[in-house]
């Protein structure tokens, strides 16, 4: 959807252990600036990065997507995936987003979006408390990047494929493997809680491709 090419340079906000910046190194041929809040989430970013030999392509730093450490115009794409819920304050998200892209270049996102009732089950894998949970409408979302300057060239709901992988994510992992519990408390938790806020349209999920003017 974002049309990623070979020799695009590419922001992955939100990282965490660097799936995604791997995945996007090796099937399209990109560079990738990975920034995670977490240093747990960059060491590990790190070591896995050696270990799979894509180091020389990915770079990992610490830091905060409100004050990104990049020059303005640095990028071709800006990829966020399940982050923004994190984050309160969306109208500084998206004016640093829209510095460091180029004229032209595209914002990929995955969110968490609100649905049409209002989220009651907590835990939730991005939120403890209603208190962390940092949720907008798709159309909110549109609103916003738009007053920006950003044309929106796809945004659609994926609510339906989405409750298979949360189960996945929230099987036990099997004995001396790592999984995702390692880091995320309470995961099967949160997982069935995201599960039920989905069934119960108090969520949505949302992917979308905006470009700068």
């Amino acid at each position: 959807m974002a049309n990623i090419q070979n020799g695009d340079r590419v922001l992955d906000i939100g990282a965490g252990l660097g799936g995604c910046a791997r995945l996007l190194a090796v099937e399209c041929g990109c560079t990738v600036d990975c920034i995670e809040m977490s240093i747990d989430y960059c060491i590990g970013a790190e070591l896995l990065n050696r270990t799979t030999g894509l180091d020389n392509q990915i770079d990992v730093r610490q830091g905060s997507a409100l004050d990104l450490p990049y020059a303005d115009d640095a990028f071709d794409v800006v990829w966020m995936q399940n982050v923004g819920m994190n984050i309160e304050n969306k109208q500084r998200l998206y004016e640093e987003i829209t510095r460091v892209l180029r004229p032209g270049g595209r914002f990929a996102f995955q969110e968490v979006a609100a649905g049409q009732e209002a989220t009651t089950h907590f835990p939730l894998p991005w939120a403890s408390s209603p208190a962390d949970n940092f949720l907008m409408t798709a159309m909110e979302m549109q609103s916003m990047l738009g007053e920006l300057g950003f044309t929106r060239e796809c945004l659609k709901d994926v609510s339906d494929s989405q409750p298979s992988r949360s189960t996945a994510s929230s099987t036990p992992a099997s004995e001396g493997q790592l999984g995702l519990g390692v880091y995320v408390d309470n995961l099967a938790q949160k997982a069935g809680n995201a599960r039920r806020c989905l069934e119960e349209d108090q969520i949505r999920y949302v992917r979308g491709v905006f470009r700068t003017g």
